[in-house]
């Protein structure tokens, strides 16, 4: 069965690193775009990052362009959202999402599979 877990949130000072990881199982990782999502309280769930299944193409959402990074090791089945210069507003759950040769999109509709999420606070 598919299955995504996500992993590597915590409490961090503005202008602080992360790196979260998506740790997949169940499926070809190199046959699914993975996208990374938030969402904060009270708020809709946004996308953040994708990459695509295939040729690797990245996209980022506008508020976090420069700042984080998406990248995967298809040897540990395992996919990687490094977030550096985090700001308070990057504060929320963040999810990993698949789906079988997905568009790279940003839409949460467009994505079949889900993790249960990591929490992410930015904070002094």
């Amino acid at each position: 069965q598919y299955q995504l877990v996500e992993s590597g949130g915590g409490l961090v000072q503005p202008g602080g690193s992360l790196r979260l990881s998506c740790d997949t199982s169940g499926f070809t990782l190199d046959r699914y775009t993975i996208g990374w999502f938030r969402q904060a309280p009270g708020k809709e769930r946004e996308g953040v990052s994708s990459l695509r299944s295939m040729g690797g193409v990245t996209n980022y959402a506008n508020s976090v362009k420069g700042r984080f990074t998406i990248s995967r090791d298809n040897t540990k089945n395992t996919v990687y959202l490094q977030m550096n210069r985090l700001k308070p507003e990057d504060t929320a759950v963040y999810y990993c999402a698949a789906q079988y040769y997905g568009l790279g999109t940003l839409e949460k509709e467009d994505y079949s599979y889900w993790g249960q999420g990591t929490q992410v606070t930015v904070s002094s």
